[in-house]
């Protein structure tokens, strides 16, 4: 229940150090994602990587800033509930007209989190549920862009219409030949949509901030025809000491893979995200708004809608919490709800003698893959403390399994299980079981993307460690995707040597290694035995990934990490590149006739 009355003086001012400590985070945020334009513009591929990791850790950073401040003005950790209370209606009265409203209510939950040591979801001074709506935020200061332009190709050619898109962006490097591009993109516009003239309601919209990720910037936006919605985005890239569109990506499915959670965070500038998420989201239906925040570098609020979702989901499903299906793993126990499209994996409190690690180092490595560039290969995870699920939701084998393993971080209170600490990952079908399951045709195409998925990780400077097959999983698109961290390493930590020749007859026979062997050393021809025991496998991988066996694969790689190289990352099939097409003019009509009759549908 709230107070009835607001009468403590302190409420109001601790409103305003929470908002205060909310504002200078998202300036901060803004201002290292602003440069994200710079820094492409100079092609500092070095640059943006540190800037990536860096952003991570802004949050938490300002969020122990508040704290202490709090601390030290207020004493706020000895303040009573009802002063809490006060304190988040005031902070709801300073929302309104706030450009990120949503954002400083999840800041506003972490800041009281991390005070009042409980869990949020069970305080109603803490923001549960949303309190201010963030429906038609704009920002309507006169200088500000909007979060979209519209463009009405009938006034002028569509040729010159995404020339004019492109110019827009305002980037500080010439194209190397940006008609030739916008041909290219007609082209495809031709190729995919089969649009031919335009209905009365012709237009495209366009995000105003392109979407900074690796050595790529996309133009993010959507065809409008009629009724008729198609979504877009087109890969800027350097060529040489110009830039050139690479590629015009069409459709949900392709913003989707844009947009995976296997990916890095966007760097993309934003004064109103609410904003810029309902325009994707009018692109992308089936993904989740947390994702979406996750995606544009907001994890921290991605998170909180996550969670909302899945209270959410227990409320109106009946199924229970279980063990996954799959192999077990000898670090991380994992369990997942078969009606909710996630795992749930908890560090066990000991592990097997042949893994040397620690709750600490995994934890270490679960944090690199955050901040490090995924290339469409890592899975993104989302990362909880002191998670109340309901005790009678999980099956007892589960919780067997966890008070063995897990007793550490797994506590019954009242009618709850209280899990201390937990990694959730996007569920994938384990490539290990996909394997067992799969015609010739999806046998191969898997077999091609756990070796392309090998060989991206390995361009990131990732070494996988384990590379067994069941530490990769498939997903709907039918990417490889890997899921295990706690054996990765920095390709270039790692000594990657040939086995040496035996010295006799004895080395050759002896099941033991007769060569020295120090830490950080691996040997590729030795994968084999682990990775291909099956006959038609091996035989896929090794006409079409023989080279992961060989030391100089890895060597090649390392060195060129070491001098500086980074790698590009595709987010799309290598045919859709233009570089890859012939160089022909566009055969759309250079002008299209208004269609007059509006109640038509598209030419498709």
């Amino acid at each position: 229940m709230f107070p009835q009355k607001l009468n403590d003086a302190r409420a109001f001012e601790i409103a305003e150090a929470l908002l205060g400590g909310f504002n200078r985070h998202y300036r901060l945020f803004r201002a290292t994602t602003a440069e994200a334009k710079r820094r492409f513009e100079q092609a500092d591929w070095q640059g943006q990587q540190r800037a990536q990791a860096l952003r991570i850790e802004f949050y938490d950073k300002r969020v122990d800033e508040c704290v202490a401040l709090l601390e030290e003005r207020y004493q706020a950790s000895r303040l009573a509930m009802e002063v809490w209370q006060q304190v988040k209606l005031h902070y709801i009265g300073l929302l309104v007209d706030h450009h990120q409203p949503e954002l400083a209510e999840t800041f506003f939950n972490s800041v009281c989190t991390r005070i009042l040591h409980h869990g949020y979801f069970h305080n109603d001074f803490i923001f549960v549920r949303p309190a201010v709506s963030t429906e038609y935020i704009e920002n309507d200061e006169p200088a500000a862009k909007p979060t979209y332009r519209c463009y009405y190709p009938s006034r002028e050619t569509l040729r010159d219409t995404f020339i004019r898109i492109v110019t827009n962006c305002q980037l500080e490097r010439e194209f190397e030949d940006l008609g030739r591009d916008v041909d290219q993109v007609l082209n495809a516009v031709q190729r995919e949509l089969g649009l031919f003239r335009w209905r009365t309601n012709f237009q495209i919209q366009v995000l105003s901030s392109l979407f900074y990720r690796n050595k790529g910037a996309y133009l993010v936006g959507k065809i409008i025809n009629g009724f008729s919605e198609t979504p877009f985005a087109l890969p800027i890239l350097h060529k040489g000491d110009q830039l050139c569109i690479d590629a015009a990506l069409f459709g949900e499915d392709d913003l989707l893979m844009l947009f995976s959670f296997a990916h890095a965070y966007f760097m993309v500038d934003m004064e109103v995200p609410s904003a810029a998420v309902a325009f994707l989201r009018s692109m992308m239906p089936r993904k989740p708004r947390a994702e979406l925040y996750n995606a544009i570098g907001l994890q921290k609020h991605g998170k909180n809608l996550f969670y909302r979702d899945l209270l959410y989901h227990l409320r109106h499903s009946s199924d229970r919490f279980r063990i996954a299906p799959g192999i077990k793993g000898m670090v991380m126990l994992v369990f997942d709800l078969p009606s909710y499209p996630f795992v749930f994996k908890l560090i066990k409190d000991y592990f097997p003698p042949q893994k040397e690690t620690t709750r600490e180092l995994i934890q270490a490595k679960y944090l690199l893959v955050k901040q490090h560039d995924r290339v469409g290969r890592m899975a993104d995870t989302l990362e909880f403390s002191n998670v109340a699920l309901p005790r009678y939701r999980f099956d007892e084998e589960l919780v067997k399994e966890l008070k063995l393993f897990c007793p550490s971080l797994v506590e019954e209170k009242g009618g709850d299980l209280i899990l201390r600490h937990v990694y959730i990952e996007r569920r994938m079908v384990p490539l290990n079981l996909y394997l067992q399951e799969a015609t010739p045709a999806q046998m191969e195409h898997a077999v091609i993307e756990y070796g392309n998925a090998i060989k991206d990780l390995v361009a990131a400077n990732i070494f996988p460690g384990d590379m067994l097959w069941k530490n990769f999983g498939v997903t709907r698109h039918a990417k490889v995707v890997f899921y295990d961290y706690d054996e990765i390493e920095y390709l270039t930590d790692c000594n990657f040597r040939k086995v040496p020749a035996p010295r006799h007859e004895e080395d050759e026979l002896s099941g033991e290694v007769w060569y020295p062997v120090h830490k950080g050393d691996v040997f590729p021809e030795t994968f084999g035995p682990f990775l291909l025991g099956h006959p038609g496998v091996r035989e896929l991988f090794m006409k079409h990934h023989a080279e992961l066996l060989d030391a100089a694969f890895w060597q090649g790689h390392k060195a060129r990490i070491l001098a500086g190289h980074v790698h590009d990352v595709f987010p799309y099939e290598a045919h859709k590149r233009f570089q890859s097409q012939p160089g022909v003019r566009a055969s759309l009509p250079s002008q299209m006739a208004a269609e007059p009759e509006p109640n038509e549908l598209p030419v498709q």
